[in-house]
């Protein structure tokens, strides 16, 4: 039996086992809030074109949603502008007819898919199929037509974009409204055909009033597309259950690369040239559950991570972009808090250093097994590329829903990796890791107040000890007032070779070897919040946080205690202010400036940081950063600004640079850290998009080239060709690598 194999099996079974005396559902019903915000509606009898145009019979017939309520700047009366929502369906698709009273002269940021709802001219609908408030869908047309869609959840988070579907849209401007018509398939959404109450909102982005209404009012301390505060679309007959949904998107890409890094005497440069094949599915097992096949992913086209400035002694949190990861990601990735995460899909796919490992083949299964279950399992395996081991990466989650919004939720992560003998003999911890666990996230019916309470199991060979984390809290959410408090114990064994741990890992720099230390954590956050009538300000926000860690013996590790004072205004300008304290008390030395490493002391350091963006409504834009202070026993100056013009919708430019000076008494260095990102970007048309960045950071030695086209010949159909270089800081100019990349692929329905 393998070490501690009793003990994950235990606590894997302990999990399910809860869940299942939990799987009772609540009858179908509405909450109280959506009795006052309901709606009914009718099959077409008709066929719907959609142009834009709204001479269908079924359009007059229909019920129509209006009298939305102000959300943004603040949440007092309805709109300015009027607003009304039309809605449909047959046996294939759900429609919607937005008819949008506006002066024209819209603002739209950009052509490009997936630009979002911020800042643009536009109409959201937000659905809840299974109307549990814990997901759902976020479907954004512009007034140019610019389609976004995202899944949304629970949590809050903001949209990232990145989940993709198809769908139909067309927009039609009047002069004094303009028309937006939406045919969404039920193929493309997730629901259960016995469901006849949907969750459903309507958001309206009046970008030049800086006005964001929705038709259900959603007080101004919720996000507007959250799925707390909804309406009910009311079905009189069942929504139609398809009989079959089965989506095919096969690629062919090839590439161009040329690395000059391996360069030798004896071994010149040279150019490789070879192509690759694969495919994506998607599986409807039911309307609510579906399953996700790939064979050979490439994800080529996925645009470069945005390059920082590190001033921090950890690895930093990057952003999953990969499309095969993000439909019901929530499911995996939000266990635990943000600086533990047991589960980090960028693990996958990616060896330590970023680079990329071959995925041979994945699958995953997502969705609802009831409309109170939701189950997520997902396989990927890896390939073997140079001294690094095949790799099998799989989950399980299950989520189960209790009283109104309250969660109950359990995972088992297993990474296998396929090393010989030898290899398992010399490192017994690289053999796999495992991690099981459970908590239970507390959410109060009108989504005010919440508390969460977990537990996290780490199984590694010949680890017994120190391989647990805990994590609970509580959080309130008011009208003016909002506060956290959040308390955690990691032990420096819980390993996460599936996540992101920070802080766990220390670098000492004289030894040049990295300890792990396990730590205790306290954080406090308190915010007062007001949103004036009158005058300039639209919201006034002063905020508190203090972030403790400390040692397994109990001595303080590091104390950040911040103080900030942020002003929205209403032209869309937002002015922020904070103050900052860091008491550290350092592990290990460590290096700032690549010279004599800073000893293992107490240092207590403050700093001022004041951040302004302008009005982002106008053509030209600008923002500006700047940071003075103590740092360690030195000083740092930093500043960053940022710039940006439009030629709306086509043509966009944009610049960020950043610039810190660190002074450090001697002999522990000085030194000035540059980052420059210049991009471009021109939108032809809705379907034809092309942009070029360049990130030159003196930090990661890295002048990096990336170029990018796009052409969407179909409904997610896509032809890419992608040109990237890569180019020393020091010495300037060396060139490390360049590829030229192409890769078609097309969406099939079966």
């Amino acid at each position: 039996m393998q070490p501690n194999s009793f003990l994950y099996k235990s606590i894997v079974g302990a999990c399910f086992s809860m869940l299942c005396l939990l799987q009772s559902t609540q009858a179908q019903g509405i909450s109280e809030f959506q009795k006052e915000y309901q709606l009914n509606i009718r099959q077409s009898a008709s066929p719907i074109k959609v142009d834009g145009v709204l001479n269908e019979a079924c359009w007059a017939n229909s019920e129509v949603a209006s009298n939305f309520k102000k959300k943004y700047p603040n949440d007092i009366g309805e709109a300015k502008r009027k607003t009304e929502v039309r809605f449909t369906f047959d046996d294939k698709n759900i429609y919607f007819a937005c008819k949008v009273f506006d002066s024209g002269n819209y603002i739209s940021t950009s052509l490009k898919r997936d630009a979002g709802h911020d800042g643009n001219d536009g109409i959201g609908i937000i659905l809840d199929p299974l109307n549990q408030k814990s997901n759902g869908f976020f479907f954004v047309v512009s007034a140019l037509n610019v389609q976004s869609e995202d899944q949304v959840s629970s949590n809050g988070n903001q949209p990232s974009w990145s989940w993709d579907t198809k769908w139909t849209s067309a927009t039609k401007d009047y002069g004094d409204y303009w028309v937006a018509e939406m045919m969404i398939p039920f193929k493309s959404i997730r629901f259960d055909p016995k469901q006849k109450f949907w969750g459903i909102n309507f958001l309206r982005m009046d970008a030049k009033n800086n006005e964001y209404s929705t038709w259900a009012k959603v007080p101004q301390n919720f996000r507007s597309y959250g799925l707390g505060y909804m309406g009910v679309l009311n079905w009189e007959n069942a929504p139609p259950k398809n009989s079959k949904n089965i989506i095919f998107l096969p690629y062919i890409t090839g590439n161009t690369t040329e690395d000059r890094e391996q360069v030798t005497p004896t071994n010149g440069a040279s150019l490789i040239t070879k192509g690759s094949a694969g495919f994506d599915a998607k599986v409807a097992l039911n309307s609510s559950l579906n399953v996700d096949l790939t064979v050979n992913p490439d994800f080529s086209q996925v645009e470069a991570d945005q390059q920082v400035t590190n001033l921090t002694r950890f690895s930093i949190f990057l952003p999953e972009k990969r499309n095969f990861f993000i439909e019901n990601s929530d499911l995996f990735s939000n266990f635990g808090i943000p600086p533990v995460r047991p589960f980090y899909s960028r693990s996958i796919g990616l060896n330590k250093a970023g680079e990329k490992i071959p995925i041979l083949f994945g699958a995953r299964l997502s969705g609802n097994l009831t409309p109170r279950i939701r189950i997520g399992a997902m396989d990927m395996q890896t390939g073997r590329q140079g001294d690094y081991s095949p790799e099998n990466f799989s989950a399980i989650t299950l989520q189960k829903r209790v009283f109104d919004q309250s969660v109950i939720r359990a995972y088992f992560l297993n990474r296998e990796n396929y090393i010989s003998a030898a290899e398992e003999k010399k490192n017994p911890l690289d053999r796999y890791g495992r991690n099981a666990g459970i908590d239970y996230n507390y959410t109060k019916p009108d989504g005010t107040a919440g508390a969460w309470i977990s537990y996290h199991q780490s199984i590694k060979a010949t680890i017994n000890s120190l391989d647990s984390y805990v994590d609970a809290g509580f959080s309130s959410n008011k009208r003016n007032y909002a506060y956290v408090f959040e308390v955690g114990n990691i032990g420096k064994n819980f390993y996460t070779d599936m996540g992101y741990v920070e802080r766990i890992n220390n670098y000492d720099a004289l030894k040049d070897t990295t300890i792990r230390v396990g730590y205790k954590n306290i954080y406090a956050q308190a915010s007062y919040k007001t949103t004036p009538l009158k005058g300039q300000i639209g919201k006034f926000e002063l905020t508190v946080e203090q972030y403790a860690v400390f040692n397994p013996n109990n001595s303080l590790n590091q104390a950040d205690f911040s103080l900030s004072a942020n002003a929205d205004y209403k032209n869309t300008s937002i002015l922020k202010l904070e103050l900052s304290n860091t008491n550290l008390n350092l592990l290990y030395p460590t290096s700032i400036t690549g010279a004599t490493p800073l000893p293992a002391i107490n240092y207590n350091y403050s700093q001022l940081q004041l951040v302004y963006y302008s009005d982002m409504r106008k053509p030209f834009g600008w923002n500006a950063d700047m940071t003075y202070g103590q740092f360690y026993n030195g000083m740092v100056s930093g500043a960053s600004v940022g710039i940006q013009w439009r030629n709306q919708p086509h043509l966009k430019l944009a610049m960020r640079a950043e610039f810190n000076n660190i002074v450090l008494p001697s002999p522990y260095g000085s030194t000035n850290l540059l980052l420059i990102a210049p991009r471009l970007e021109w939108n032809f048309n809705t379907q034809l998009f092309w942009s070029t960045f360049v990130q030159y950071n003196t930090q990661s030695n890295n002048f990096n080239i990336n170029s990018r086209l796009q052409y969407r010949f179909k409904p997610m159909s896509d032809f890419f060709l992608v040109y990237t270089d890569n180019y020393f800081t020091d010495p300037l100019f060396k060139n490390k690598n360049r590829a030229l990349v192409f890769k078609f692929s097309y969406w099939f329905n079966l």
